[in-house]
């Protein structure tokens, strides 16, 4: 999953959303060590010092911990990540929701161009 980034939201707020991502999506297991601040911001293409505001804030959600010599891991609480996929789905889902009410859909009709796409895949 290559890094994006937009102009509208400060770097930092990306990059949470962006590792949050990555961990409830599975890329970064429970328990699993992270990159070093400054190979993280390497991968990134952004400053170390935004890295580690970044990964400071997740911390400080308790998504990830710090242990002295041994760098950064993501926490093991596996309800803890399954809680924030769920947070994150519910957001894209109003987002959805949203946008298709703007084109002027009904929640129903919304509905069946869903189950109807669905359709069409399997």
């Amino acid at each position: 999953m290559a890094w994006q980034f937009r102009n509208d939201a400060p770097i930092y707020t990306q990059l949470v959303a962006q590792i949050k991502l990555r961990i409830v999506a599975g890329t970064f297991q429970p328990g699993q060590r992270l990159p070093a601040v400054r190979d993280f911001a390497v991968e990134a293409g952004v400053n170390p010092n935004t890295m580690q505001r970044a990964l400071a804030e997740l911390e400080r959600e308790q998504l990830v911990f710090s242990q002295r010599t041994a760098g950064r891991f993501v926490t093991e609480d596996s309800e803890m990540i399954q809680t924030i996929k769920q947070e994150l789905a519910q957001q894209q889902l109003a987002q959805f929701f949203q946008a298709m009410a703007e084109l002027g859909y009904a929640r129903a009709e919304i509905v069946a161009l869903v189950e109807q796409s669905g359709s069409k895949e399997a």
